[in-house]
């Protein structure tokens, strides 16, 4: 059987050490920052979407918009923390917003698709690790 030995850079080792049981406080925060970051560049492409492209005058109430949101971390069964951006339910006049976000995004017969979600998450993907990052960073310098 082979075997391998890492050597861990002191200063990783150092902040872990920093971070004892304060890992659970810390994940969460660092989570939510990167959330904050995707929620943006989200919000951003959906206002560039709505109402573009159509024949008629756009209908759109703004509700869809001032539904999207991060949610809090939570963690999962697996023991994995998740944050989640998404929209709020429900709407005002009875439909869902999870399912006008999908005509959005994949289009339907007779409207073409205007994806604002997965461009985003592409497009945001390493500002969102950099501002978990930099919030990690400052969770350990406050330990």
């Amino acid at each position: 059987m082979a075997k391998a030995t890492f050597k861990m850079p002191e200063e990783f080792l150092i902040k872990l050490s920093r971070l004892g049981d304060k890992t659970d406080e810390i994940i969460p925060r660092v989570l939510e920052a990167g959330g904050e970051v995707v929620e943006e560049k989200v919000k951003s492409n959906l206002q560039s979407v709505i109402g573009s492209g159509t024949k008629d005058e756009s209908r759109s109430t703004g509700e869809l918009l001032s539904a999207l949101g991060v949610s809090s971390a939570r963690q999962d069964r697996n023991g994995d923390f998740n944050v989640k951006v998404g929209f709020s339910e429900p709407r005002s006049d009875g439909k869902s917003n999870a399912m006008i976000a999908g005509v959005l995004e994949y289009g339907k017969h007779g409207q073409t698709p205007k994806p604002f979600m997965k461009p985003a998450k592409s497009a945001s993907k390493k500002a969102c690790i950099d501002a978990m990052v930099s919030a990690f960073e400052k969770e350990v310098e406050k330990l």
